[in-house]
């Protein structure tokens, strides 16, 4: 076992350890991954074609309306927004590529992995307009690795983490203890997420968020993934209110085509303009824009599903296949705000399959993707 319970002295209040890595009373001998990831300014389009790519059919007049096309009062599928990117090296001049297998992630942040035992390290910086952060979920942190804000009683040195504002950077130290992983009744992975929660539901909805998966201590595979699994994906089921966006004024005056008609005091969900600006996302793209979910028959497959932060009550739905989840057997869930699952596919039934949101409002504005599953390779023997 990496992560192991150490020997300390006390003296005062303060515990010494000699000679390893500790958080409290437990050691991380471990892997350390560093991870270089940058808060940058990114024009994003949910719909780049503004078609509808699962049915291939023509939009209803109210959906092309309020989704699709720009208007005199309408932004359109382009949107201004701050995405989580990740880079090279300490000199954030080179974007890191992302790997073909995960080019599905959209606009979620660079994909962060870590095994039991080992610690996660992020240097961070701020390219954006506003104070921003990184605060992960199930992971271990010390104050100066929290990223949020609170009243807590730590000194200055403690807060670094909380706000960094435009142009700075911050190094968070995140260990993995076992709590952190695979509990008794979990899979040889779990699925945790980060965001910035500086001003949380402003950052969140500019685009701040990513996922991380920890597998099991001793369970992953040179390629990544944990043991037995043969592809994994990760898909947010993502609702965005862009009218809390830090953008929302940039993006009325970039993307509107009359910017003045555009009623600033009564932007709420229900009215016309607010509802446009709600986008039904996967992986932040909609009507079926989500690319990438392959797999072939008889493989194992790991799904992690995530939620964010708004009106979000989901119920992700595969047609053609099922999953176990939870020890259950399925092919629709549940998904709740900031809520995070795991399920198993080992598919069976080859074709071209909807994966979307079962919620009424979120399948017309557009929770809808397409998944392939190949059929065997026939040896040519």
């Amino acid at each position: 076992m990496k992560n192991r319970i150490q020997l300390a002295a006390v003296v005062g209040s303060v515990v010494i350890f000699v000679g390893c890595q500790a958080v409290g009373a437990i050691q991380f001998d471990g892997t350390t991954h560093r991870y270089y990831i940058a808060a940058d300014e990114v024009v994003w389009d949910y719909a780049p074609t503004r078609q509808d790519l699962t049915t291939g059919e023509e939009f209803d007049p109210f959906v092309a309306e309020t989704w699709v096309n720009p208007g005199p009062d309408r932004i359109g599928t382009k949107y201004k927004k701050a995405l989580y990117r990740e880079y090279t090296d300490e000199t954030f001049t080179t974007l890191k590529l992302r790997a073909p297998e995960w080019e599905h992630l959209g606009f979620l942040g660079p994909l962060i992995r870590a095994e039991v035992g080992d610690t996660i390290e992020v240097v961070f910086k701020n390219n954006v307009s506003f104070p921003a952060s990184m605060h992960p979920h199930g992971v271990f942190y010390n104050k100066d690795s929290e990223g949020a804000p609170t009243k807590d009683d730590t000194p200055g040195s403690d807060k670094a983490d909380d706000a960094v504002p435009p142009g700075g950077t911050h190094t968070y130290v995140w260990p993995v203890p076992e709590r952190a992983g695979p509990a008794e009744n979990d899979q040889n992975s779990v699925f945790w997420m980060y965001h910035s929660h500086t001003n949380e539901d402003k950052d969140v909805n500019s685009g701040l968020m990513g996922p991380m998966i920890v597998t099991a201590d001793g369970a992953t595979q040179p390629n990544g993934r944990p043991d037995g699994v043969d592809r994994e994906f990760i898909v947010s089921f993502h609702e965005v209110d862009e009218n809390v966006s830090w953008y929302q004024e940039d993006n009325i005056q970039a993307y509107t085509m009359d910017p003045a008609s555009v009623d600033r005091e009564e932007i709420q969900f229900f009215t016309p303009f607010g509802l446009s600006n709600f986008r039904q996302s996967m992986n932040g793209l909609s009507f079926g824009h989500l690319k990438g979910l392959e797999m072939r028959q008889g493989e194992r497959v790991r799904w992690y599903l995530m939620a964010s932060t708004n009106f979000e009550v989901h119920a992700p739905h595969w047609h053609g296949n099922t999953v176990v989840m939870n020890g259950m057997r399925t092919d629709v869930t549940d998904l709740q705000t900031m809520a995070m699952q795991v399920a198993t596919m080992v598919p069976d039934n080859p074709g071209t399959w909807l994966f979307h949101c079962h919620v009424r409002d979120h399948l017309i504005g557009g929770m809808t993707s397409l998944y392939t599953v190949l059929p065997v390779e026939v040896s040519s023997r």
